[in-house]
């Protein structure tokens, strides 16, 4: 008993003595830096392409003007259609663009003639807008106001009380200026929504009508315009930037 005894300590010695030389033989524990974290900040810069659709309205007021008659006073409404082409730069936050737009439209209303059986009816068919941008980005939203040149083209008509066309201007393309103002959202590298509101600035002008072979001058028409458009985009080049 007392020699298993005198055997089990001097093992338990030699364990110990040779502990701190096995440790040592161990290979130390390999430590790996985690990757950098990566954000990405969405790039406005680049030509883009797209589509718009939505509402317009017009305020109208056909009057003789060598006696001062009012002849109608009325709003015109109803869709419009159309596509734009732009391109940005971004500046850190600031954004900086040029656009051309065109739409066709039916911007259309009527209201009874004050002095004569019949209707005073006038239409919008179309308008172009070319503006530049001043914007600011939140990574992949953007604000932004616009304004420049516009031209419209709109028929101002007299109507029977049958609705047979009395007289009309025909359409006439008149240059204006206009004003807006957007917000867009980036929701794909390449791709951007947004809703924009434009101010069309044309107030009321001479117009001349033409109806059975005769010209007849002395009436004023016409309006401002309002548009409410949604917009859908696409943007060439690379998706963004990265930021560490």
């Amino acid at each position: 008993m007392k020699k298993n005894l005198l055997l089990a300590a001097v093992s338990l010695v030699a364990l110990s003595a040779t502990a701190p030389a096995l440790a040592a033989d161990l290979a130390a524990r390999p430590y790996t830096k985690a990757p950098p974290m990566v954000a990405a900040i969405y790039d406005w810069s680049g030509f883009y392409v797209g589509v718009n659709g939505g509402w317009g309205q017009t305020r109208d007021r056909r009057s003789f003007d060598p006696t001062g008659t009012l002849l109608g006073s009325y709003d015109t409404d109803g869709a419009t259609v159309g596509g734009q082409v732009g391109y940005r730069w971004q500046s850190g936050q600031w954004v900086f663009g040029l656009e051309a737009q065109g739409n066709w439209a039916d911007i259309s209303g009527s209201t009874a003639n004050l002095v004569a059986p019949g209707t005073v009816r006038s239409k919008l068919d179309a308008f172009g807008l070319f503006t530049g941008q001043v914007g600011y980005a939140w990574n992949n939203v953007l604000i932004y106001v616009k304004g420049g040149a516009a031209i419209t083209d709109r028929n101002y008509q007299f109507l029977t009380p049958g609705g047979a066309v009395l007289a009309e201007t025909g359409y006439d393309t008149r240059l204006g200026g206009t004003v807006g103002a957007g917000l867009e959202y980036g929701f794909a590298p390449n791709w951007s929504i947004g809703v924009e509101y434009n101010h069309i600035f044309e107030n009321r002008h001479a117009v001349t009508f033409t109806g059975g072979g005769v010209s007849t001058t002395g009436f004023s028409s016409g309006g401002d315009t309002d548009l409410i458009l949604g917009r859908l985009n696409y943007k060439f080049g690379g998706p963004g930037l990265a930021r560490f």
